[in-house]
């Protein structure tokens, strides 16, 4: 079904489906970090491609953008987002250093990837069960640029199909923020 045929009621469908997926992936995240993490339930929205890079906070915003292809029954991209300075704490808590600035060099892009993986390998299952889907994540990408870059190449696979986005925001906090 096209995102611009959805009601109310199916865009509240797709924010509980997606509230279960992430209360899964935050519960991996939590494990990992040895750390209560606590979100929000999500906003979901749809967009025009187009402005996907303004409701990310604009085209030169600095972000971290892990990506991921959904693979099995159903095709698309997981991409999560942070923001330069969430990547900059998420590291800390992960390696234990307290460095000035963001610099992903081979170790911090490798955690950063695998944040990637074990958010999206604790999401698909919950989200598939719930479609009766198999949903397997890809291996994780990184890129850290600006908004705009960073969301680029998943944008242009998206506008090969039609031109919306569906976006699925969710904030995760734990006990130091």
């Amino acid at each position: 079904m096209p995102f611009r045929e959805l009601n109310s009621s199916q865009l509240d469908n797709l924010k509980e489906i997606s509230n279960i997926g992430m209360g899964h992936a935050a519960t991996a995240l939590s494990q990992m970090i040895d750390q209560t993490v606590y979100l929000q339930v999500p906003h979901v929205t749809i967009t025009e491609i187009s402005q996907v890079p303004e409701h990310l906070g604009g085209a030169e915003k600095m972000l971290v953008g892990i990506t991921l292809q959904i693979l099995g029954d159903a095709r698309g991209s997981i991409m999560l987002l942070f923001p330069q300075s969430s990547a900059h704490h998420l590291l800390c808590s992960l390696l234990g250093q307290q460095e000035k600035g963001l610099v992903l060099n081979a170790m911090p892009a490798s955690a950063l990837k695998e944040v990637g993986n074990i958010m999206a390998s604790a999401s698909l299952p919950a989200l598939g069960n719930l479609l009766n889907k198999t949903l397997i994540p890809s291996v994780p990408l990184l890129a850290y640029d600006m908004a705009g870059a960073v969301v680029d190449h998943v944008l242009i696979d998206l506008s090969q199909t039609g031109d919306l986005a569906m976006m699925v925001e969710t904030d995760f906090t734990g006990d130091a923020n």
